[in-house]
């Protein structure tokens, strides 16, 4: 470990995950100290829509997912995949999961965005082929909408709640009035808004005054100049890349500080 990482502020994780969770790891392998705050938790599903959904699996051309919950919540009730649907998935790590399971998975855009893989699927997707969409309950219109916007016919379904997680804001207070951190990690605009709730605007904008925002995709970065905080953004849409960012962030603002 270099000097400066030796004297590295740390760097805030707001996604759902505990002391040994996908970020975290990636950030201390890089040496970096890092505090949990979590914004966001997942929830049950609040409907029975995507049972209903998945009980006629075979009425779908297509099945899109946006994110790893989505997934784990439908191999929940349905384990094997429909012979008949093609699948897509925003980014690698979502594939990866669905591949661990046996399905095969036809659309990864190179970008882990939703707004690259509605570009994508135009390229294959044909006007009146039935798409089922199983998302969050906070999911932007981004993909449902690009994708009717295509022809599709698109039945987008509740497959797990975002919620409050309950962040001890009192201990975060602590560390900005000493300006204490060096980055704060976003992986959705979920995180950026219930930071901001959890928080306040005042404190807030106490704590991205001096820490720099790092946001995992446009999508996020685009939740944090709505609000005036600029942004940068990984080098890939990865947590990876979200990490290799965030180090760079905070060595360089460690410099300039």
């Amino acid at each position: 470990m270099s000097p400066e990482q030796t004297a590295m502020r740390p760097v805030v994780v707001t996604r759902a995950e505990g002391p040994d969770g996908l970020l975290s790891a990636q950030l201390r392998q890089l040496g970096v100290p890092v505090l949990l705050w979590p914004a966001t938790r997942t929830g049950a599903v609040k409907s029975n829509e995507l049972e209903q959904s998945l009980q006629r699996p075979n009425e779908f051309d297509w099945i899109v997912f946006a994110s790893r919950h989505a997934v784990a919540a439908v191999l929940q009730r349905l384990p094997r995949k429909p012979p008949r649907a093609r699948i897509a998935a925003v980014g690698q790590a979502t594939a990866h999961v669905l591949r661990q399971r046996g399905w095969q998975v036809n659309i990864v855009p190179d970008a882990a965005e939703a707004g690259a893989l509605v570009a994508a699927l135009a390229l294959e997707l044909k006007a009146g082929e039935r798409v089922l969409y199983p998302a969050s309950s906070r999911a932007l219109p981004t993909i449902a909408k690009g994708l009717a916007q295509l022809g599709a016919e698109v039945t987008q379904v509740e497959a797990y709640s975002t919620e409050p997680a309950g962040l001890d804001a009192e201990e975060c207070r602590k560390w900005i009035e000493r300006d204490g951190i060096g980055a704060v990690t976003f992986a959705s605009p979920s995180a950026v808004i219930e930071l901001e709730h959890a928080l306040g605007q005042v404190d807030l904008k106490r704590l991205l005054s001096s820490a720099v925002a790092v946001a995992i995709g446009p999508t996020t970065a685009r939740a944090l100049a709505e609000r005036g905080y600029p942004a940068l953004i990984a080098e890939a849409a990865t947590l990876a890349g979200l990490a290799n960012t965030a180090l760079r962030a905070v060595l360089q603002n460690g410099d300039q500080s």
